[in-house]
């Protein structure tokens, strides 16, 4: 222990009075330098190195639960709090958590819909629940808005889209991409909060020539919609913040990497027994 921490501190001090300051031999110093690594460390190093692997794959996304699962899933015997302890001693750590909201107008005269959802977030089964919203992403060349709607059942995202503007022209985008996606399913609940572009007449028609049912929060509360208020700040954390993107193409680039590539396909939910939502959902056909 005395002799790591000496190698550790080498840059700093001088070897000499480190010795005499710990009270070891100089001389037996150099010898434990010169030893081979143990088969323990070597296991160690190695499994370190593995983490590192995981981690650097989901760009700093995931934290110790979701690397241990997929190096068990791998083949890799370790235990999440293993997991956890390398990383400590390495300085590995997810993106950390920080608030975003984009804030869409609800200050308006048009018809707004009731709660159908009144906070339960859990479908029993495909397509019986989505909910959607809008956030916000800067870039050197000015504001990009994401509207996108999200799968209840399987936690996937099923419809995105992306504009320089707020309008309803987006959301509706990304609804027409859901149901083309889901194959044209009806009765389905769209929740979503009061901001005018749900409440635009060309959403609300698209939604009814489609034989959808419309929920909306109450005015003001994020919490009616927490499910898409999680994954917008996931996004965020995950996708954006430390990001510098130069350009709006650059942005889409980078919001596709993270839906299509990463969330719907690598990222391991809890919620579904630490399977990603493509590998969900091709479970419950298989």
């Amino acid at each position: 222990m005395r002799y790591a921490m000496i190698q550790s501190l080498e840059a700093e001090f001088s070897i000499n009075l480190m010795c005499r300051c710990l009270m070891v031999s100089r001389s037996g110093y150099f010898h434990w330098k010169k030893r081979p690594p143990s088969p323990r460390a070597q296991s160690q190093e190695a499994m370190s190195n593995e983490i590192k692997r995981v981690f650097d794959d989901e760009k700093a996304r995931a934290g110790s639960p979701r690397i241990a699962k997929r190096l068990n899933e791998e083949g890799h015997r370790v235990s999440r709090h293993t997991v956890a302890k390398i990383m400590k001693s390495k300085g590995w750590r997810a993106k950390a958590a920080r608030k975003y909201k984009a804030r869409t107008n609800s200050n308006h005269g048009l018809p707004v819909a009731p709660n159908l959802l009144e906070l339960n977030f859990e479908a029993t089964m495909p397509d019986q629940k989505w909910v959607s919203d809008i956030t916000y992403i800067w870039t050197d060349e000015g504001w990009l808005y994401l509207a996108v709607i999200l799968e209840l059942y399987s936690r996937k995202v099923i419809g995105w889209a992306l504009s320089e503007r707020m309008t309803a022209k987006l959301v509706c985008d990304a609804l027409t991409m859901a149901l083309w996606r889901r194959k044209l399913p009806k009765g389905v609940i769209v929740h979503s909060d009061r901001g005018s572009q749900y409440c635009s007449v060309t959403y609300q028609a698209l939604l009814r020539r489609h034989q959808l049912i419309c929920s909306m929060s109450k005015k003001g509360d994020c919490y009616d919609n927490a499910a898409m208020e999680s994954w917008n700040h996931s996004f965020k954390v995950k996708a954006i913040h430390g990001e510098r993107l130069l350009t709006r193409d650059e942005a889409k680039k980078h919001v596709f990497d993270y839906i299509e590539v990463y969330y719907n396909r690598k990222r391991l939910h809890s919620k579904l027994g630490y399977l990603c939502p493509e590998a969900f959902e091709l479970k419950l056909v298989s």
